[in-house]
Protein backbone atom coordinates (compact mmCIF):
# COMPACT_ATOMS: atom_id res chain seq x y z
CA UNK A 1 0.00 0.00 0.00
CA UNK A 2 1.38 3.30 -1.03
CA UNK A 3 1.70 6.36 1.30
CA UNK A 4 0.60 9.72 0.28
CA UNK A 5 3.91 12.13 0.48
CA UNK A 6 3.03 16.07 0.61
CA UNK A 7 6.14 16.69 0.00
CA UNK A 8 6.25 14.92 -3.89
CA UNK A 9 3.46 17.23 -4.44
CA UNK A 10 4.52 20.28 -6.88
CA UNK A 11 2.28 23.60 -7.00
CA UNK A 12 2.92 25.66 -9.70
CA UNK A 13 1.05 29.33 -9.18
CA UNK A 14 -0.55 30.54 -12.25
CA UNK A 15 0.54 34.77 -12.48
CA UNK A 16 -0.78 37.21 -14.84
CA UNK A 17 1.22 39.87 -15.80
CA UNK A 18 -1.37 41.74 -17.84
CA UNK A 19 -4.65 43.50 -16.93
CA UNK A 20 -7.05 44.71 -19.68
CA UNK A 21 -9.68 47.11 -18.53
CA UNK A 22 -13.08 47.21 -19.95
CA UNK A 23 -16.50 49.38 -19.39
CA UNK A 24 -19.58 47.57 -19.37
CA UNK A 25 -22.72 50.17 -19.63
CA UNK A 26 -25.31 48.50 -17.65
CA UNK A 27 -28.45 46.71 -19.65
CA UNK A 28 -31.65 45.84 -18.76
CA UNK A 29 -30.96 43.46 -21.12
CA UNK A 30 -28.46 40.58 -21.05
CA UNK A 31 -25.13 41.39 -22.28
CA UNK A 32 -21.58 40.05 -22.88
CA UNK A 33 -19.46 41.28 -19.45
CA UNK A 34 -16.81 39.17 -20.84
CA UNK A 35 -16.03 36.62 -23.99
CA UNK A 36 -14.74 33.06 -23.05
CA UNK A 37 -10.50 33.30 -23.28
CA UNK A 38 -8.72 30.67 -22.58
CA UNK A 39 -5.38 32.99 -21.75
CA UNK A 40 -7.73 34.52 -18.99
CA UNK A 41 -6.19 33.87 -15.69
CA UNK A 42 -8.68 35.43 -13.35
CA UNK A 43 -10.90 38.89 -13.60
CA UNK A 44 -12.93 41.19 -11.49
CA UNK A 45 -16.18 43.06 -11.97
CA UNK A 46 -16.95 46.14 -10.29
CA UNK A 47 -20.34 47.14 -10.11
CA UNK A 48 -20.64 50.88 -10.33
CA UNK A 49 -24.05 51.58 -10.78
CA UNK A 50 -27.06 51.76 -8.30
CA UNK A 51 -28.84 48.96 -9.25
CA UNK A 52 -28.00 45.12 -8.94
CA UNK A 53 -25.85 43.58 -11.14
CA UNK A 54 -26.56 39.87 -11.83
CA UNK A 55 -24.01 37.72 -13.43
CA UNK A 56 -23.58 34.32 -14.87
CA UNK A 57 -20.76 32.00 -15.94
CA UNK A 58 -22.51 31.58 -19.62
CA UNK A 59 -24.46 32.95 -22.59
CA UNK A 60 -27.40 34.15 -20.41
CA UNK A 61 -27.44 36.45 -17.36
CA UNK A 62 -30.89 36.50 -15.96
CA UNK A 63 -32.49 38.33 -12.31
CA UNK A 64 -33.53 34.69 -11.74
CA UNK A 65 -31.02 32.59 -12.57
CA UNK A 66 -27.16 33.52 -12.42
CA UNK A 67 -23.54 32.84 -10.69
CA UNK A 68 -23.64 35.97 -8.65
CA UNK A 69 -25.28 38.86 -7.17
CA UNK A 70 -23.58 42.46 -6.60
CA UNK A 71 -25.35 44.95 -5.29
CA UNK A 72 -24.66 48.88 -5.88
CA UNK A 73 -20.66 48.93 -5.49
CA UNK A 74 -20.18 45.32 -5.20
CA UNK A 75 -17.01 43.53 -6.14
CA UNK A 76 -16.09 39.98 -8.04
CA UNK A 77 -13.76 38.02 -8.60
CA UNK A 78 -13.99 34.89 -11.02
CA UNK A 79 -12.99 31.51 -9.71
CA UNK A 80 -9.39 30.23 -10.44
CA UNK A 81 -9.01 29.73 -14.28
CA UNK A 82 -12.54 30.08 -15.20
CA UNK A 83 -12.06 31.08 -18.95
CA UNK A 84 -15.80 31.17 -20.40
CA UNK A 85 -18.08 33.45 -20.87
CA UNK A 86 -19.21 35.58 -18.52
CA UNK A 87 -22.90 37.32 -19.24
CA UNK A 88 -24.57 40.17 -17.19
CA UNK A 89 -27.68 42.09 -16.81
CA UNK A 90 -28.98 45.29 -14.32
CA UNK A 91 -32.02 45.66 -12.72
CA UNK A 92 -31.97 48.83 -14.00
CA UNK A 93 -30.17 50.73 -16.59
CA UNK A 94 -27.43 52.92 -15.27
CA UNK A 95 -23.53 53.37 -14.63
CA UNK A 96 -21.11 50.46 -15.81
CA UNK A 97 -19.35 47.09 -14.87
CA UNK A 98 -16.03 48.41 -14.50
CA UNK A 99 -14.38 44.90 -15.76
CA UNK A 100 -10.45 44.23 -15.45
CA UNK A 101 -9.72 40.51 -16.87
CA UNK A 102 -6.19 38.94 -15.97
CA UNK A 103 -4.30 37.40 -18.79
Amino acid sequence: MALYNPAAVTVSASTSGTSTPTTIPASISNVAILTANSNRKGATIWNDSTANLFIEFGATATTSAFTAKLSAGGYYETPFNYTGVISGIWSGANGNALVRELT
